[in-house]
């Protein structure tokens, strides 16, 4: 079986916990021979990039040396600190890339805020931490496509925010058909009710 990829984009400070769900599983959903995706990072350069909670994470690409693009699954940006800094345009373009190549791309909290500065969600139906953010850039014109909601999907772009990390997990899975629906519910059912109920 061959392995695909998804790339997790990390800035400074990013937000490792809206993550925490979603790349385990991808990563050890089966055996090692049996493994659908390998999650590796990506960012702007090869600097190690610190997590919100202390985490020094390593860099396996960057976004201006990497092509293997037929091998690529999704690209998965986690918010943080580090999409406030500038527009972060490299990063648009590589974005770009993967929506001309029909490629996922998921975002949570800041980076969704990111999405909709760079035109991104003007024809998508998304969410984010709140409408009021989104309109204080002047690059957002997708305020008719904003809904209120833990998780939005549409047209391969996955919307989420900041308390809906279980979610955006579960539309990850649910996109690269990870589970049966069953197993799928199963899980989501586990993490959000506890094991004591």
């Amino acid at each position: 079986m061959q392995t695909s990829e998804v790339l997790v984009l990390l800035t400074d400070e990013w937000a490792d916990w809206e993550v925490a769900y979603a790349i385990p599983r991808l990563h050890s959903a089966s055996p090692p021979a049996l493994r659908q995706y390998a999650v590796k990072t990506i960012a702007m350069d090869r600097a190690p990039k610190m997590s919100m909670g202390g985490i020094r994470a390593e860099i396996d690409y960057t976004v201006d040396d990497y092509h293997a693009f037929d091998n690529m699954a999704m690209l998965i940006l986690p918010g943080g600190f580090g999409w406030q800094e500038g527009r972060h345009d490299r990063i648009a373009e590589f974005v770009q890339e993967m929506i001309d190549r029909q490629i996922p791309v998921a975002a949570i909290c800041g980076a969704t805020i990111f999405l909709g500065k760079h035109g991104f969600l003007d024809n998508v139906k998304h969410t984010g931490d709140d409408l009021q953010y989104f309109l204080e850039d002047a690059g957002y014109n997708g305020q008719d496509y904003y809904i209120s909601a833990q998780v939005a999907v549409d047209k391969g772009i996955i919307t989420a925010n900041e308390t809906a990390a279980l979610e955006f997990a579960r539309a990850i899975f649910v996109m690269l058909q990870l589970y049966d629906d069953e197993t799928l519910e199963s899980w989501y059912d586990y993490f959000k009710g506890g094991m004591v109920r």
